[in-house]
């Protein structure tokens, strides 16, 4: 038997609307969904390829437990639970719950359930170590919303459909699809802004696929906030700023002005490598257009002066008129009004309490990842002694990799969630098989606030789980209940103990009520939502059940609504904080800060590839291709100074070690910059097409001291990276690696 059911991918942002296509039972092909009225018709490589996954013979289908020789043996479900239960339960009954971790990874974003049933069990266990890849690419973007909004979960969003002006710093949308921004086909977004007669200034170090379609601003690494205190700097000192929308939208100011008037273009050219008179023209240029807005993503978010890049880059938009305005930053329209159910459940904090080791604050709730080596191995109380790790491959996504693996072999007991045996979890005490997201029911709640279209979209599975594999939220519930509690009930406790809707809500679906369960949850939620039918008081009012019987979901309005800002922003007052004493500290250290070093003159920064997403892509079939290798993007003048040949082998050195793997010229890198793609390095895991593919792990040269990372918001420094660079000469003998194809 064949069916066609429409669904949608959870692979990033867009949540591109897909067709399944099933026969007997087995996913066989998926395809972008033409009548989705979102995406319409779009999708990346990686979501159509997402089948492989989904069939691949790796997979992890059994509940799998280590035996004494470092293998793994086949163990039911109930032995699984039962010991790690009596394990866990140990090692609360003698170091306290506070010993007891858990790393969620990027894909437990993209689900309704599975992040607040984690947070929800380390919360009810008693600890403070969760932990996610947020210090890795997003948490200064939370950091610079809750002091300037008063929440770290307030996103302002990029009014692509008005704008006349797109300023984009560190973003590469055509490759990553749009990052805390959901729109369908984002190059066909930008598309429209120049086909009416507006711009698209892409600001980045490297000549990406998105800088190559627009207009390219080149850039040293990690001096992104340079460039925008100089366009700051023009924009008061020529007048062109919106004196009414200061007045009206911020508080603060004179604090911005007097360090913006420090900084001249002149000097922040020294420091950035942009001409002055280019930052002087694209200040004017910004500031003087009808509508315009400045937006920063991942490669914003990971250098020395991360929080403080955010910040400015509102800040652009809130002294030029920009903000909550049409074609500026705006804020979306969700059903679910998500930042202010995460403050009620006590998820949208920042800095209420402060790591163990390195003296680093909390960021909704999570402590900073490349923290875990030093918490396993630091004695004392609240040592982290057992962790569990789903969906997420930190050692190969956290910085200190060789730190953190031999931290893991201290542990005493380390469980892994997941669909393959991957690198962090070989070294697991057991290992979870974990539904893939076409096997479980979703509505990507969180997303609903970055989506650019109001839109809700609920989907059934499309597939039963294959083998044993259960879905996430529900093995974190049995976890729980082998420690005596429910993950979810003390954030739903929170969610109804305040306000008569709640309340009411929850009379009304008792008994059902005594048990949450994310189905239960989300209608609730929906119902009571701003669209919602309010229990039956707004018949036309949307339910689960109306979601459930519309496939494709349902636009909410149009466009997002403007001049929402008292309802948004969480300041008592309503109003931008741009006069916060950290934002002034932040100012004082970028003009403080010293020269670049002489030791190590370039510069390493990431790359993101079209068909790779981090880890957990890199065992399709199409990875038996050895032109998907990774290699280290290098200057052609460089390349010639280091005396190496395309092809050649090259070594790049850091303060904290070194890595070596292939080098490929490129003119689209300035002089003084290396670009290595991070998500690489498999060896000796359950993936075989992923083994073969080898690489380098990147993290194992960048630093996990906290002294490293950012003290205002607990950031990794992965973007600007101090290296240098060195010729191998080849073995005649030895075959690397890397070019050992299966």
């Amino acid at each position: 038997m064949k069916t066609e059911t429409p669904t949608y991918c959870r692979i990033c942002e867009p949540t591109c609307g897909m067709i399944a296509t099933v026969e007997d039972g087995k996913l066989v092909s998926l395809r972008p969904d033409a009548d989705h009225p979102i995406t319409q018709g779009f999708s990346c490589p990686k979501g159509i390829e997402f089948v492989h996954v989904q069939n691949d013979p790796d997979r992890v289908l059994y509940p799998l437990r280590r035996r004494a020789d470092g293998t793994f043996e086949r163990v039911s479900w109930q032995t699984a639970l039962e010991e790690i239960g009596a394990r866990l339960r140990e090692i609360r009954r003698r170091h306290g719950g506070e010993s007891i971790g858990w790393y969620a990874g990027n894909p437990s974003a993209f689900s309704h359930s599975h992040a607040i049933w984690a947070s929800g069990f380390v919360r009810a266990v008693g600890s403070r170590h969760m932990y996610t890849p947020n210090t890795q690419d997003t948490s200064s973007r939370f950091v610079a919303s809750a002091i300037l909004y008063g929440s770290a979960t307030v996103f302002p969003l990029p009014d692509l459909a008005r704008t006349d002006f797109l300023l984009m710093v560190g973003a590469n949308p055509l490759v990553s699809r749009g990052s805390l921004v959901a729109t369908g086909n984002m190059r066909e977004k930008m598309r429209a802004i120049t086909a009416r007669g507006g711009r698209v200034v892409v600001v980045d170090p490297r000549r990406t696929e998105t800088a190559k379609a627009f207009e390219h601003l080149p850039i040293r690494p990690d001096a992104d906030a340079w460039l925008l205190l100089a366009m700051l700097h023009v924009i008061f000192a020529d007048r062109l700023v919106s004196e009414a929308a200061i007045q009206k939208q911020t508080r603060g100011v004179d604090e911005l002005r007097r360090a913006a008037a420090l900084c001249t273009p002149v000097l922040a050219a020294d420091r950035c490598g942009v001409p002055a008179s280019e930052i002087e023209a694209l200040a004017r240029a910004f500031a003087t257009s009808p509508s315009a807005v400045a937006y920063g993503r991942t490669g914003a978010c990971l250098g020395s002066h991360a929080t403080l890049v955010n910040v400015l880059l509102d800040a652009l938009n809130v002294v030029t008129g920009n903000f909550d305005s049409a074609g500026g930053s705006v804020f979306a329209r969700p059903p679910v009004d998500f930042t202010r159910l995460a403050k009620r459940i006590g998820f949208a904090t920042f800095d209420t309490y402060r790591s163990r080791v390195g003296n680093l604050p909390e960021v909704l709730g999570q402590m900073p990842a490349p923290l875990m080596a030093g918490e396993i191995t630091t004695p004392g109380k609240g040592q982290l002694r057992a962790l569990l790790v789903s969906a997420g491959n930190p050692l190969l996504s956290v910085p200190g990799s060789h730190d953190f693996e031999k931290a893991l072999g201290q542990l005493d007991l380390q469980v892994g969630i997941d669909f393959y045996l991957n690198e962090t979890h070989r070294h697991a005490d057991y290992v979870l098989p974990a539904a893939t997201f076409y096997e479980r029911d979703d509505l990507p709640l969180p997303l609903s606030e970055i989506q650019l279209t109001p839109f809700v979209q609920w989907t059934e599975p499309v597939v039963a789980p294959r083998g044993e594999a259960r879905v996430d939220w529900q093995i974190i519930d049995d976890l729980g209940k082998e420690l005596g509690f429910a993950p979810i009930s003390a954030p739903v406790t929170k969610l109804v103990g305040t306000g008569r809707v709640g309340r009411a809500a929850m009379r009304l679906m008792a008994p059902g009520a005594r048990r949450m369960t994310p189905h239960r949850l989300v209608d609730l939620l929906i119902r009571s939502g701003r669209d919602g039918d309010w229990f039956g008081l707004r018949r036309k009012g949307l339910t689960l059940e109306k979601l459930r019987a519309q496939p494709r979901g349902v636009v909410l309005a149009e466009r997002i609504e403007t001049g929402v800002m008292r309802k948004r922003v969480m300041h008592r007052d309503h109003r931008v904080h741009l006069d916060d004493p950290r934002i002034a500290d932040e100012l004082h250290r970028l003009l403080d800060a010293p020269a670049p070093s002489a030791e190590l003159p370039m510069l390493m920064i990431g790359r993101r590839e079209v068909r790779s997403h981090n880890s957990w892509m890199h065992n399709n079939p199409k990875f038996r291709d050895t032109s998907r290798r990774q290699r280290a993007l290098v200057n052609r003048e460089d390349a010639a100074a280091a005396g190496l040949a395309d092809g050649d082998e090259v070594r790049v050195i850091s303060s904290s070690g070194e890595i070596v793997l292939p080098a490929e010229f490129t003119d689209d890198l300035a002089p003084g910059v290396v670009a290595v793609p991070h998500g690489w390095g498999h060896r000796d895991a359950g993936w075989t097409i992923a083994n073969g593919a080898a690489g380098v792990n990147v993290n194992e040269i960048t630093s996990a001291a906290p002294a490293d990372m950012e003290q205002l918001s607990g950031m990794a420094h992965l973007n600007g990276v101090p290296v240098r660079i060195e010729a191998v000469v080849p073995d005649p003998v030895l075959t690397p690696e890397w070019s050992v194809a299966t």
